[in-house]
């Protein structure tokens, strides 16, 4: 085990990252580059895969609707239990415990407070991945590759261990899997009140003429 902060890592997970990191460094320039800023971007295309998605369910029923309107929020509470999650383990960042020697593509280690278990990024991606799954399969098959790509990235560059990837993957895939029909029940029932409420025909206030 390798000690980061406050927390033991497994040994494991910290050679892999050695090795990926190792491997980073002896890649092309413009592999660097790329990956450096694709560990940023993937974040934002999977927004845009995701808005694809959503905008050809808005045309739908109310179920379709709902799904589309409560898929961000469920993303948005996975984040909010990654970030939970490295209040309560406080993990250095690999860059700083084991790599201190290392040149990571990433440029510099984020601070110490900023912890690294588990990847907010990876949450992120795997969020959106099934958000984007579960409105539009096809567009979902090409959020998820997406996803593993911008979730390697981060060990690729330099800041995260793999194993935070990995658990920051499944975190936001299964609590978004999980929340959306949850969500979805009540905000469609909401929108087929609304839509009644909507179809009913509005009484003529003028007065009928007594004969």
């Amino acid at each position: 085990m390798v000690d980061a902060g406050t927390t033991d890592v497994p040994e494991i997970s910290a050679e892999w990252y050695r090795d990926i990191v190792d491997f980073a460094a002896d890649t092309p320039q413009p592999v660097q580059w790329f990956a450096g800023h694709f560990t940023e971007a993937a974040i934002l295309l999977l927004g845009a895969l995701w808005l694809v998605a959503a905008v050809s369910r808005l045309g739908g029923g109310p179920r379709s609707r709902a799904y589309a309107l409560v898929t961000p929020v469920a993303v948005v509470l996975a984040y909010g239990c990654s970030e939970a999650l490295k209040v309560v383990v406080d993990q250095e960042r690999p860059c700083r415990a084991v790599a201190t020697e290392l040149a990571i593509i990433a440029g510099h280690c984020p601070p110490t407070g900023d912890w690294s278990f588990p990847s907010n990024h990876s949450t992120i991606a795997g969020g959106l991945a099934v958000a984007t799954l579960l409105l539009s399969r096809r567009v979902g098959l090409v959020a998820v590759p997406v996803a593993a790509l911008a979730a390697f990235s981060r060990t690729f560059v330099g800041v995260h261990y793999p194993h935070d990837v990995v658990v920051g993957v499944l975190l936001g895939a299964l609590v978004t899997a999980l929340l959306t029909p949850l969500l979805a029940r009540p905000a469609a029932g909401l929108l087929q009140r609304r839509a009644r409420h909507a179809e009913r025909p509005v009484p003529d206030p003028t007065p009928t003429a007594r004969r």
